[in-house]
């Protein structure tokens, strides 16, 4: 079959495409996918460029993320804090149908057309400790088959086209598992950061979903989009939320940001406020004052792996039509470079979408 292999650690040369690759076999439990779109995310950037490495402190910088971040080390490179393990096919988003199966999976479940959930964990474990991340742990979608636990092949029902519900899958459960995670209610107030990027443009409509009043932080030109999307009122990226909001004003923060603008962040959450992070783009290492965090009963939740009600309750949000996909741009899974220098240079609103040849 064909593929996007990583084969290191590093820039764009590290991503090559090949055509020889073994289609992989179905085990016990699982299904296999031929792959009808996939969605470019932050994570395949940092993977790639070795973010995640504790020895980067930097946030996600253009040139670094193009290039990979000098000084990063290899040992604990991946989401879990350990190696990668190379070639490895990446790709967290995925839309396609079922054509095999393995044992013990219905074979009628073949030709089903599925989004995957992208954080596998075996049955009956509710331990983050157990999770394996779709396109890091394991190979994922940048390919013409993918072979995923049947219980995270979600059935879908929708007129959307595969490069729309490829949109999905990453961006929006981060965004829902966050807005889950703060229990955001009707009538509250919440605050997004990097609200034009494909988890914060979710949690904009999510949380409006919700019945919640927006506010989005984003650069002052997308500011129609967001508006679209459900957001109240933008706020711009430099500005400081304190003086622009007061404190106290906010009930819930959703972060994709972190960096120096952190301390704010706090501030402008009312007392027992809650704070969900998903994301440092602008840097991982944060000033953080205690007596802020205790004086204030504020709760802090970091948010990677799934609640278990998360997927299935965005499955439920597509098919009735409750939230809509945001596509920026599309574009062959051949052009995977270009796509990922567009998505790098921030002036989108949404996802990025690679399509895969056609089947012959």
């Amino acid at each position: 079959m064909f593929a996007i292999l990583l084969t290191g650690h590093g820039g764009f040369d590290r991503l090559e495409w090949r055509e020889d690759v073994p289609v992989p076999e179905p085990r016990a439990g699982e299904v296999l996918i031929r792959i009808g779109a996939a969605g470019v995310n932050n994570t395949d950037i940092n993977t790639r460029a070795a973010w995640y490495s504790r020895a980067v402190t930097e946030g996600t910088t253009t040139a670094a993320a193009a290039a990979g971040f000098d000084g990063a080390s290899a040992v604990d490179s991946g989401w879990t804090g350990t190696p990668l393990a190379f070639p490895r096919i990446q790709g967290a988003d995925a839309c396609g149908r079922i054509c095999a199966v393995g044992e013990g999976v219905d074979a009628s479940r073949i030709g089903e057309r599925v989004l995957v959930e992208p954080v596998f964990r075996p049955p009956g474990s509710p331990a983050p400790r157990d999770a394996i991340y779709f396109g890091s742990e394991c190979d994922g979608a940048f390919a013409e088959y993918a072979r995923v636990p049947a219980r995270h092949a979600h059935p879908i029902v929708s007129e959307l086209a595969d490069a729309e519900l490829a949109s999905f899958p990453c961006a929006y459960s981060a965004a829902e598992n966050m807005l889950t995670r703060v229990a955001l209610k009707a009538g509250e107030t919440v605050l997004v950061t990097g609200a034009s990027g494909g988890v914060g443009s979710a949690a904009v409509q999510l949380a409006r979903r919700r019945g919640a009043t927006v506010i989005a932080v984003a650069d002052a030109a997308k500011a129609t989009a967001l508006a679209q999307l459900g957001a109240a009122r933008l706020l711009a990226r430099d500005a400081d939320p304190v003086a622009a909001l007061g404190r106290e004003s906010v009930d819930a923060v959703i972060d994709v940001v972190g960096g120096r603008g952190f301390p704010g962040l706090l501030e402008v959450l009312a007392r027992g406020g809650r704070y969900a992070v998903a994301g440092a783009i602008a840097g991982p290492v944060v000033e953080l004052d205690l007596r802020t965090l205790y004086l204030k009963d504020l709760r802090l939740f970091g948010c990677t792996v799934l609640d278990s009600v998360v997927f299935a309750n965005l499955v439920g949000y597509i098919e009735r039509g409750e939230i809509r996909p945001l596509i920026a741009a599309i574009f062959p899974l051949t052009r995977i470079v270009d796509a990922q220098r567009e998505f790098l240079e921030k002036r989108h609103v949404g996802k990025i979408v690679l399509v895969p040849p056609a089947p012959v």
